[in-house]
């Protein structure tokens, strides 16, 4: 409809050499209602989004359930029946673009994401391949799609891969062959550094498309790109992408890394010790003082403590002292752990798992987690391990 009003326009205005005032003034006109008409041929409002669904093959009063992503996790927005292979979502939507899903009752694992926002939004969901599902309609859904098409090459790659040395991977942890083995991991690893760099080549490419706010919060996320490529990538986002609530979160994410990054003084904190009393960094802080970030649960952290057992017993004579800040929420748990690992030194944590706000003030999203200060409380590095740890422990506390 718009190509042909548009055309018509154009026509008018090209046929004649000489416009007098009055055709100038029907051109103009013409365009208004040529507008007018087009405007009218929304079926949405300012404010409301329309999902127009196909779902071929799926049963009539089968359930289509939308769902947006909130801290939880999913929550259903809304659920409608499949009638004759289509379904329909329509409502108001005012707080602006966010991660949205389509659920098919019948399909398994049949999450079709997409983004919910004011406008026409169509899905075609693929009831036997459901990567193979197709969302357009408003411009970030299209940039969704132009997305998912190109990931999609490398994730056919990946599996390819995968089915093609499954047999091989079988037969080397059989025989424990850890060449084998590793090689394989690599390879496959390679996969997803090359879908990385595919998400930031695209959020660099489209600073105007919300999908590139969602690519920089799974970088954060995952711990995979640069905190300096991420803050490059959110300052050429459009401004009216910073103000969603996936905006606010990176740009949070990128002000609390200011505060913990090499060269900064570490934050001020104080919690409780396994005997209740409120210890702080400031009354902990040694010649040379680590905080580390571990957990009873966590894995990782288990076997790394021998290590650092080991650093604290050589160094700790030297002006090395260290602060452990557990993100256990189980107290027993907590204690038992500190007891059967022979940690020694001071221990604090507000027993909130992954709330402990400690953790928020250090930006800490996995564990184990490591800083090194100085004297002064300056961070002078993160998450070393190992030689690399104790080489920097013995550098500072010989000066």
């Amino acid at each position: 409809m718009k190509s042909k009003i548009t055309s018509s326009v154009l026509l008018l205005g090209s046929s004649h050499k000489y416009k007098t005032k009055y055709q100038n003034m029907s051109k103009h006109f013409l365009l208004l209602a040529g507008l007018t008409l087009l405007a009218s041929c929304s079926k949405v409002g300012d404010n409301e989004y329309l999902i127009s669904g196909t779902a071929k093959g799926i049963d009539n009063g089968k359930m289509a359930i939308l769902q947006v992503q909130n801290e939880m996790g999913p929550v259903s927005k809304d659920t409608v029946k499949v009638e004759n292979g289509k379904f329909e979502f329509k409502g108001e939507y005012k707080d602006g673009p966010e991660i949205g899903f389509v659920i098919i009752e019948s399909i398994d694992n049949g999450m079709v994401p997409f983004i919910l926002e004011n406008g026409e939004i169509n899905i075609t969901v693929d009831k036997d391949t459901i990567q193979k599902s197709k969302i357009g309609g408003t411009n970030n859904n299209d940039k969704f799609q132009e997305y998912n098409d190109g990931s999609s090459v490398i994730y056919k790659k990946m599996i390819a891969f995968q089915k093609a040395n499954q047999q091989k991977l079988m037969d080397a942890q059989k025989f424990n062959d850890t060449a084998t083995m590793m090689a394989l991991k690599t390879k496959n690893m390679s996969f997803q550094t090359d879908m990385d760099k595919f998400s930031e080549t695209f959020a660099e490419k489209n600073p105007n498309a919300f999908l590139s706010c969602l690519l920089l919060e799974n970088f954060i996320g995952r711990q995979t790109l640069e905190a300096a490529k991420i803050e490059k990538l959110y300052n050429a986002l459009a401004s009216d992408i910073k103000k969603t609530k996936s905006g606010v979160r990176v740009y949070d994410f990128i002000k609390s890394q200011k505060a913990v990054n090499i060269g900064s003084v570490a934050p001020e904190f104080s919690a409780p010790n396994p005997e209740g009393k409120t210890v702080s960094l400031k009354e902990s802080l040694g010649k040379v003082t680590i905080v580390d970030f571990w957990a009873s649960w966590c894995g990782p952290c288990r076997s790394e403590n021998p290590n650092v057992v080991a650093l604290y017993n050589e160094f700790h004579s030297k002006g090395l002292n260290i602060i452990g800040v557990s993100l256990d929420k189980d107290a027993a748990k907590w204690k038992e752990a500190i007891a059967k690992d022979k940690l020694a030194w001071t221990q604090v944590s507000n027993l909130k798992h992954w709330s402990e706000p400690i953790a928020k003030q250090y930006n800490v999203s996995s564990i184990p987690a490591m800083f090194v200060l100085d004297a002064s409380g300056k961070i002078v590095a993160k998450d070393l391990r190992g030689a690399e740890l104790k080489a920097k422990i013995a550098e500072l506390l010989a000066k």
